[in-house]
């Protein structure tokens, strides 16, 4: 569940999923999101978010009929057991899986006596909102409509874990003047304005490299006819702007020493992922000085960005300390499961009251989603893409 908050920098609306080279921070709190993605409450919420336990399924007979088809004279019956069997069949790993990681996370609420309140999940969802300039009424309508995420879904496969991490994690974050001084760069500062050509073979980089050399004002033609990067090559090779300080150190300190018109060495950004980067000058620096708002907003966004890599991390942490079973698959996952001051030494930590500082004054990997509120709604966090 990657939160993607909008960035206080230029060029903030630019979509960032062209390649992994300058994701950064991104990457990391994708590896969050996703784990987010697939966990829920075990009866911390009921499916309408009022904060009552869900009421038990009613055991399925064998008997029990879902569907008739009539053809002819003749009638056959799909049973309640031939529908699981085929879902089990086609999604069983998956969700399986999914819920694995949820139980996960209660055991270690439990463990710990942490507890996510309605109150918390609401003020939560109403906070992401106002972020975006709406209600949790409209908030959740447009999740619903653009990304296909019930209220239900937000409030238990991605709101509920989130703070429940938040507090197991229970670190307060503390972010220094350095650090605000590379964020201020990174999302003020001049960028690179650059065309790339992305390849995924150090042989084949070299030899498109040598045809970039010999006739760069063809740079576009070679994008069209070797880059593997489909976002990038429907542009001619265009892509954002490259900042400093957003991940990859590699590919910024060549970009920055480009002069306009230059053509970069051939530069690995990745695994089996090569770029050539033709610079276009630089962007211009618009805000140029840290003022009260300015640093506000970048703490926040630090603050988020800390929170989201700790809550990974005891994520991991509690995956590892879990011996899994899984009889679907055949497959056996950890050692013995570890006490809870084990468990506490490898990160996991209550945090102090019912609604540490943590889960209540920080965001942590959220239900913010790569959106905005117009023209493009939000969703399902992803990612990411980011911040």
């Amino acid at each position: 569940m990657a939160e993607l908050n909008p960035s206080p920098g230029p060029q903030a609306g630019q979509k960032r999923n062209w390649t992994l080279a300058i994701a950064g921070t991104a990457a990391v709190l994708l590896v969050a999101g996703l784990a987010m993605q697939v966990m829920k409450p075990t009866g911390a919420h009921s499916e309408d978010g009022s904060g009552k336990a869900p009421a038990a399924r009613p055991a399925a007979s064998a008997e029990k009929v879902v569907a008739t088809i009539k053809t002819g004279g003749s009638v056959d019956k799909v049973t309640y057991d031939d529908l699981a069997k085929e879902c089990v069949a086609r999604y069983g790993a998956e969700i399986l899986d999914n819920l694995i990681n949820r139980r996960i996370i209660q055991q270690a609420c439990d463990q710990h006596g942490i507890t996510v309140s309605e109150a918390e999940v609401k003020a939560e969802v109403n906070r992401i909102a106002k972020k975006f300039g709406l209600d949790e009424e409209n908030w959740l309508k447009m999740l619903q409509a653009e990304r296909n995420v019930t209220p239900a879904q937000y409030y238990n496969d991605i709101i509920w874990p989130m703070l429940a991490l938040r507090k197991l994690a229970g670190e307060t974050v503390e972010i220094s003047d350095k650090e605000l001084k590379l964020a201020f760069d990174r999302n003020y500062g001049p960028r690179v304005k650059a065309r790339a050509i992305v390849l995924d073979n150090p042989r084949r980089a070299r030899e498109v490299h040598a045809k970039v050399v010999a006739n760069p004002e063809d740079f576009a033609k070679y994008v069209t006819e070797y880059s593997i990067d489909p976002n990038s090559r429907a542009l001619g090779g265009v892509i954002p702007p490259i900042p400093r300080h957003a991940g990859n150190e590699k590919l910024e300190d060549v970009a920055f020493k480009l002069k306009e018109n230059e053509v970069s060495s051939v530069v690995q950004v990745g695994v089996n992922q090569y770029m050539i980067v033709l610079c276009e000058g630089r962007t211009e620096q618009v805000v140029t000085e840290m003022t009260s708002d300015v640093e506000t907003m970048l703490r926040d966004q630090l603050t988020e960005e800390k929170v989201q890599q700790s809550v990974a991390k005891v994520f991991e942490n509690l995956k590892d300390g879990a011996r899994v079973e899984n009889i679907l698959t055949g497959t056996v996952q950890g050692g013995e499961k570890k006490p809870a001051a084990a468990a506490r030494k490898t990160g996991v930590k209550p945090a102090a009251g019912a609604a540490g500082k943590s889960a209540g004054d920080v965001t942590g990997v959220s239900g913010e989603v790569e959106a905005k509120p117009a023209p493009r709604a939000a969703g399902k966090p992803k990612a990411p893409a980011t911040k």
